[in-house]
């Protein structure tokens, strides 16, 4: 009997990073750049963690601080620090991680439920966790990270933003 490759089990790639001593996934299919912290322009009446725009390459990308997404407390920004750019539905945003870390493969049967950790880390960001190398990963869902309202708030925005600085 020769083995056929259909059977393999697809790995999700998740790319992680580091968010205040958690490691985090997010979908490397999402991803489409890894860049430095550089400064961004402030957009006025969005929330906090809304830190502002990037031009980048002609696109207008809005930079969210993932910290404060999640309500933990803001840590000044180091060489370490990283904005990844996700995709998601069309639109790029970016999200301001610690570091990142590495690129894991994911067996999806190996990913369980989020239990409800209380205020720790509001679940409804989380796909789920997965166990990679004695290692906890939570799985962002990076769909959720962008209300609908911030998004419309930007749209209503960004036309009164002029100069919003192109990213090197």
């Amino acid at each position: 009997m020769h083995e056929n490759n259909q059977d393999a089990v697809p790995v999700l790639q998740q790319l992680t990073f580091d968010l205040a001593g958690e490691e985090y996934g997010v979908e490397i299919l999402a991803v489409r750049e890894i860049r430095g912290w550089s400064r961004v322009t402030r957009i006025p009446q969005t929330p906090a963690y809304l830190l502002g725009v990037l031009n980048l390459r002609g696109a207008i990308v809005p930079i969210m601080d993932l910290r404060l997404r999640f309500g933990l407390e803001r840590e000044s920004y180091g060489d370490s620090t990283v904005v990844i750019i996700v995709a998601i539905a069309e639109r790029l945003f970016g999200i301001v991680v610690d570091a990142v870390s590495d690129v894991v493969d994911i067996d999806p049967a190996a990913i369980k439920p989020v239990p409800d950790m209380g205020a720790v880390v509001d679940t409804r960001y989380l796909k789920g966790l997965a166990t990679h190398v004695e290692r906890m990963v939570m799985l962002l869902d990076v769909e959720k990270l962008m209300r609908p309202e911030d998004v419309e708030t930007l749209d209503a925005a960004l036309p009164a933003v002029q100069d919003v600085e192109v990213a090197a």
